[in-house]
């Protein structure tokens, strides 16, 4: 029997993806409006180039992008990216169509519900509290605060199995990414769903054997933990 439900936040609870693609296209927009001395499209291309060698979570995006674009140190520039990027950040975050629905009903039917996350713990954090999810949740884990790396480490789940008090096979994972949340849910004995979203609904097909049930909405999930 089901007793626990675990999430992942990131484009299963949180609709980051888009919101991530149009923060850094405003950022970029602002560093040439206050004169950064490139085209948009330049640039842009430099800043995703930058993410995808040094991750997401960087800090220095903005002044490594001055660097790559052999431009001298310039405040204004960098704080220009820095406040528009922020400021589409508050403005357009958003949580999944139904997510809060789905955890209200969870937690009206009696289930733990917990996050297991990795990530920035401030970011994430941050994401929770602005969208008022935390009310949601038993317990939230997230890798980097526990000393774990998520993809796809077993840790992190057995310390959030742990702390639910419950057993793998009574617990379901949902994430959107089939490497990190489902292979690692499906390796320690959980319940896997896929929820098919954001940009990996298309990748890492070679885990999809790994996942129990794969949902495109989210409200499909209710239907496979009553049924469980």
């Amino acid at each position: 029997m089901i007793k626990a439900v675990l999430f992942d936040l990131d484009d299963t609870l949180v609709d980051t993806t888009k919101l991530a693609e149009l923060a850094r296209k405003n950022a970029v927009e602002n560093m040439v409006r206050h004169g950064l001395p490139v085209d948009f499209n330049t640039a842009y291309n430099e800043l995703l180039e930058l993410i995808n060698e040094y991750g997401s979570n960087f800090g220095r995006h903005f002044d490594y992008l001055l660097r790559r674009l052999d431009l001298p140190q310039n405040p204004k520039w960098v704080a220009a990216g820095v406040i528009a990027y922020h400021n589409t950040k508050f403005a357009y975050l958003r949580s999944v169509k139904n997510s809060r629905r789905v955890l209200l009903e969870l937690k009206r039917e009696g289930y733990k519900v917990a996050v297991v996350t990795d990530g920035d713990p401030i970011k994430q954090w941050e994401k929770i509290l602005r969208l008022e999810l935390d009310e949601y949740f038993d317990e939230v884990f997230i890798s980097d605060y526990l000393g774990v790396k998520k993809p796809p480490h077993p840790k992190i789940f057995l310390k959030a199995l742990k702390k639910l008090d419950v057993k793998p096979e009574e617990a379901v994972m949902v994430g959107d990414r089939l490497y990190s949340d489902i292979y690692g849910a499906k390796n320690v004995g959980m319940v896997t769903v896929w929820f098919r979203y954001g940009k990996y609904r298309d990748k890492e097909m070679e885990y999809v054997e790994y996942a129990d049930f794969t949902i495109e909405r989210l409200e499909d999930l209710l239907k496979i933990i009553r049924g469980g």
